[in-house]
This record gives structure tokens, C-alpha cells and sequence, in this order.
């Protein structure tokens, strides 16, 4: 009996963790074919035993039913994605057939379908036996978390002042409507804490089942996304009733809905107006950690990472950025809190536009010089590139290509607008070099990020990066053939490695200033639009040339892209830093 186990045990290392040739699982030199024809032995047996065939076919087997379950649930969310978005469309193009309370029906149905989900998750899926095994360390980091919290608790606050704005209006609308803002809020309360509380799930049990609820709660996230950035209903309300009130106070009879309290009422619209692109972040951010998860599922990985921790966040080192970065900072809030001021009145000045755009001239090539060093000094360097696989990287690179066409596509439409009407005049050229420069930074600042971000950190040695790659193909119990070869590999690391990058060189100190400069440059561009008047909106040009609906359209869906990029720039940055 102890002969089989033996046996099995042999032949099921071999095939999940293959040794090196001249190695067998004993650790004893094993002699080539040739070596074996020279001695009159027997040549290698090229046949499979029965049972490493098996092993074989099992895993093969459950590769497919992977690839099947995760065809299935994107086919899913695509599904619903087309519905949702054939219904939006139709209600844009055709008010009449499909209005915008058919698309809210929709929304609401999928909402509770995926509230369902998430409790059920919560309460009987991670609770299963040997559920979740493994989670990913790389998912879910804190500023993701933190941002996730954030924007979830600003788009609870929007809904609420949707439905007291409802309510100020009861008199001329639906009690229906009050509904929706309800379901929103049990939806995005339930969704936050299943996202802050599971993001590094690994799910082993019912991965089916989990795949297809992530698909759906993130195709509902992202059918939320499309409706805001193209839907301008309310922001036609709130400006026909603010001019019916200029026409009442001017004694002009008007059919408008209005208001019982307009002191009340003005203060649920300026909440709206100011919270509504956190509801995009929001939902942005949800998809993006619902994608994660959803790859997440049926990994394994291994149960611990060898080596030492992650380093914490301090400023070792660092001393012209953060003194360069502080006073981009400080100069960015002073244009912003007077931009502020300005926009809370009727209309805004001419000379704050100019100041704003003087900001963004003024900073953006400081920005983009200095990616372009942290660019050459990463080509310089001698750390390997990370090539261990990550999703979460992978995704972290794609999110910073996508989350950047938002703010590269506004550029490009008002270049187009400023060139084919008037450049002449001072705030034109500065909104056009302002567009030019954000292209110019957008493309620079990714490389240097995401060369960053494949550079191995120093605080995980080669050896330790491949013994933590290998823990997603074998499991912990059939890895004991290989300590061999991985002590043999730790032996020959060698003590200069580690001696070289015990302290600073030059350039892993540039690399430290640049990142926490553009940490703090981005931090200031993140606050900016994220919080304040959109000047894309404002300064008319652009509304003026391609029209109301057209511009709304794309400054909507450009905008939080904008935001999120910087915010996730900030968080690749962080990365930089500590791999430096």
C-alpha cells in the first residue's frame, strides 16, 4: 500500500510541477536516453501510466469548464449590456415609444436581481466550506477601497437629494418616481460593503453561479454609467425652472413645475448638480473591482508570499518633489477655491477662466519632463521585469489606457472647435495649448507609470517572485520536490543584489522625487474637476459649436474618465514609489 501511495505521489508531482532534467523527485541524477543506449539499458518509456493520463484529462477537463463558465457569463453581461443599451438609445432618439421611466423599470429590475445576488453571496456562498481558500493581495488596495467608500457614500447623498427634490415637486410629479432613488440607495449601500468586504475573494465553490451574478451586477454598473453620462433630463429641469423664475418675478405667466420652497428647493438642486459625477466614478469603480473578481474566481494561489512585507509609505529620501508637488498643490487649490467663488455667482469672468488654463499651461510640461526622466531612468536601471502573472495588473494597465481617452477625446473636440473658429483671441490659444499639453502629459505619464509597475520591487528578490508565480500552478502539497531547486536558486543570488539597493543610488532617489511630484500634481487635478465647475462647460465655446446635448454627451463621459484616471494615476504612482 505504502509503495502505491508512493508511486502516485511521484507520478502526480511529476505532472504538476515538472523538476529540472537532470533531477528526479528523490533528488537523485537521472541519465539520458543516450547514456542509457551506451550501458545496453532500456530507453525511456515513451507511454503515460494510466494514471498521470487521468490527471491529465482531469485538468484538461476543468480548464474547458472555465473557459466555458466565463464564456457564458460574459455573453451575459453583454446580453444585458445591449438591452440596456437599445432601450437608452431608443429613449433618446424616440421619447415617446420608450421613455425615460421604461429605462428606470429596467434599471430597477436588474438592481434587485443583483441585490439578490450579493446577499446571497454574502450570507450563504463565502460561508460554504472551502469557499474561499485564497485571496488576491493585489486586489483591492486601500485607496481603491477608500475611493469606493467615498464616491458610494457622495451617490447616496445625490439620491437622497433627488427624492427630497421630488418631493418639494409632489405636486406636479409621480410618487412613482421616489421609488427609484430607493431602490438606488439599498443597491449602492449593499454593493459597497460586498466590494469593500470581498475584493480579494478567490472563490472556489459555485463559480458558476459567481460568475454570471458579477457579469450581471457589473453590466447593471456600467448601464447606470451609460444612462448618466447621457441623460440630461434633470439638468433641463433645473434650468427651466430657474428661468421660469426669472419670468415669474418679471410678472410673465409660465406652465413650468415649480417649487413650493425655492430656498429648499436650490439647495437640492446645487447638491445635485455638484454630487452627479461622483455617480459615474462610483459606478466606474464598482465595474472595475467586479472585473477583478470575476477573474478572481477558481484562482488559486499561494498561501503565503515568502520574504518580507510590503514596505509602508514614507518620505525616505525625498525632497524636491514633495517641495515642487506641495506648491503645485497650494497653487492649484488657490485657482480653484477663486474659480469657486467666481462660478457661485451669476456668470464667471473672463480673467478666472484665463488663470484656470494659466494653471494647467503652467504645470502640465513640468509634468510631462518629469515622466520623461522616470521614463529614461527606468531603462536605466538594473531590476528585471516582473513577467510573474497578474490580473490585477494587467487590469491597473488597462484602466490607465481607457480611464486616459476621456480627457485625451475632450481635448481633440475642443482643438477641432478652437481651430475652426477663432485662435486668435488669448483664452482660445490657451485652451488650445491646454489641450494639447494634457495629450502630451496623459501619453507620457503611462509610460512611466506602467514601466513602473512591470519593474520588479525591490523588496521581493527573483526567487522569491518565482516561487509566488508557481503557487498558482501547484498546490502547496505537491511543491516539495522543488524546495530543492529553489534553495539552490536562493544560494545563488547573489549578496551584491541586495547590497546594491540597500540604500539610495541616484537613481532610485529621482525616481522616488518624480513619483511623489506627480502623486501630488495629480492629487491637485483629481480635486479640481472632481469637485468644483467644469470650465469645459462653461467657458461656452465648445457647447456653442457642437451643441447642448451633443457637448453634455461628451464632457459627461470624458469628465469621470478624467477624474478616474487621475485618481488611479495616483495609485500606480504609490506603486512607483514603493518599488523604488
Amino acid at each position: 500500500m505504502t509503495a502505491q501511495v508512493s508511486a502516485w505521489y511521484i507520478l502526480t508531482l511529476k505532472f504538476h510541477c515538472p523538476f529540472p532534467a537532470s533531477q528526479d523527485p528523490q533528488g537523485i541524477p537521472e541519465t539520458t536516453a543516450k547514456e542509457d543506449k551506451e550501458l545496453g539499458g532500456p530507453g525511456p518509456r515513451r507511454d503515460k501510466s494510466w494514471l498521470e493520463r487521468h490527471f491529465s484529462l482531469l485538468l484538461r477537463r476543468d480548464r474547458q469548464a472555465q473557459k466555458t463558465s466565463q464564456l457564458f457569463s460574459g455573453l451575459l453581461a453583454l446580453n444585458v449590456v445591449f438591452l440596456g443599451g437599445a432601450f437608452i438609445c431608443s429613449m433618446i432618439s424616440n421619447n415617446v415609444a420608450i421613455t425615460l421611466g421604461d429605462v428606470w423599470i429596467l434599471l430597477a429590475v436588474l438592481k434587485v436581481l443583483a441585490l439578490l445576488w450579493l446577499l446571497y453571496y454574502m450570507v450563504g456562498t463565502v460561508y460554504l466550506p472551502h469557499a474561499i481558500l485564497y485571496q488576491d493581495p493585489h486586489a483591492g488596495p486601500v485607496w481603491v477601497q477608500g475611493s469606493l467608500v467615498l464616491f458610494g457614500s457622495c451617490t447616496v447623498l445625490l439620491n437622497v437629494f433627488r427624492i427630497g427634490y421630488i418631493i418639494s415637486h409632489i405636486h406636479c410629479k409621480s410618487e412613482v418616481e421616489i421609488v427609484f432613488p430607493i431602490i438606488e440607495i439599498l443597491f449602492i449601500s449593499l454593493q459597497t460593503y460586498a466590494l469593500w468586504s470581498h475584493s480579494k475573494d478567490c472563490v472556489q465553490v459555485q463559480m458558476n453561479l459567481t460568475r454570471c451574478g458579477l457579469m450581471l451586477t457589473m453590466a447593471t454598473n456600467l448601464l447606470l454609467w451609460i444612462l448618466a453620462v447621457t441623460n440630461d433630463s434633470m439638468h433641463r429641469e433645473i434650468e427651466a425652472e430657474m428661468d421660469a423664475l426669472v419670468e415669474k418675478f418679471t410678472g410673465n405667466e409660465t406652465n413650468t413645475c415649480l417649487c413650493l420652497n425655492a430656498t429648499i428647493c436650490e439647495v437640492f438642486q446645487k447638491g445635485y448638480l455638484m454630487l452627479y459625477p461622483f455617480s459615474t466614478e462610483y459606478n466606474l469603480i464598482c465595474c472595475a473591482i467586479l472585473y477583478v473578481m470575476w477573474k478572481n474566481v477558481g484562482r488559486k494561489l499561494s498561501p503565503h508570499i515568502a520574504g518580507p512585507g510590503r514596505p509602508n509609505f514614507h518620505l525616505h529620501g525625498a525632497i524636491f518633489g514633495p517641495l515642487l508637488g506641495f506648491l503645485a498643490l497650494v497653487a492649484g487649490v488657490s485657482v480653484f477655491v477663486l474659480f469657486q467663488i467666481q462660478a457661485s455667482g451669476p456668470s464667471i469672468g473672463y480673467q478666472y477662466f484665463t488663470l484656470y488654463y494659466t494653471f494647467y499651461v503652467i504645470v502640465l510640461p513640468v509634468m510631462t519632463l518629469a515622466c520623461l526622466m522616470g521614463t529614461v531612468i527606468h531603462g536605466l536601471e538594473e531590476r528585471e521585469m516582473d513577467t510573474v502573472k497578474n490580473p490585477t495588473r494587467s487590469l491597473d494597465v488597462v484602466l490607465l489606457m481607457g480611464a486616459a481617452l476621456g480627457q485625451i477625446g475632450i481635448s481633440y473636440f475642443s482643438i477641432v472647435a478652437i481651430v475652426a473658429t477663432n485662435v486668435q483671441e488669448l483664452l482660445n490659444r490657451l485652451i488650445l495649448a491646454y489641450s494639447i499639453l494634457i495629450i502630451i502629459q496623459h501619453i507620457t505619464q503611462n509610460l512611466f507609470i506602467i514601466e513602473g509597475l512591470h519593474r520588479q520591487p525591490l523588496w521581493e528578490t527573483p526567487i522569491q517572485r518565482q516561487n509566488d508565480g508557481l503557487g498558482e500552478e501547484c498546490p502547496p502539497g505537491l511543491r516539495r520536490g522543488s524546495m530543492l531547486e529553489l534553495g539552490q536558486g536562493l544560494q545563488r543570488v547573489s549578496l551584491a543584489y541586495i547590497h546594491n539597493y540597500s540604500h539610495l543610488n541616484w537613481k532610485r532617489r529621482v525616481l522616488k522625487e518624480i513619483s511623489i511630484f506627480l502623486i501630488l500634481c495629480n492629487i491637485t487635478m483629481w480635486m479640481m474637476p472632481a469637485f468644483g465647475t467644469h470650465p469645459e462647460f462653461e467657458n461656452g465655446l465648445e457647447k456653442e459649436f457642437y451643441g447642448y446635448r451633443t457637448w453634455f454627451t461628451i464632457v459627461n463621459f470624458g469628465l469621470p474618465l478624467g477624474v478616474f484616471y487621475r485618481m488611479h494615476s495616483v495609485g500606480g504612482l504609490v506603486e512607483v514609489y514603493l518599488g523604488a
